[in-house]
């Protein structure tokens, strides 16, 4: 049985960064996230054979992504 392959956190820098806007740290945040928002963006679709397919669902998608933005650039460290 495979392990699942790990993925390193964002440094706080980063998470500093993209609290203070910086585009391309959120764009790495959200890469971090990119695997658990398409595992919870997934609709079940039936086609014309009655077979039934898991898609994601672009909208829902765009949605959480848009959710995790707005709550990064809210953010408050308190130190």
């Amino acid at each position: 049985m495979e392990s699942k392959k790990r993925r390193e956190m964002p440094e706080f820098e980063t998470i500093q960064a993209a609290i203070k806007g910086d585009a391309e740290a959120i764009n790495h945040i959200l890469s971090y996230f990119q695997p658990f928002i398409n595992s919870e963006c997934k609709r079940k679709y039936e086609d014309e054979f009655g077979r039934i397919h898991y898609v994601p669902d672009e909208y829902m998608k765009r949605r959480l992504e848009t959710k995790l933005i707005t709550k990064i650039l809210n953010f408050e460290i308190r130190l």
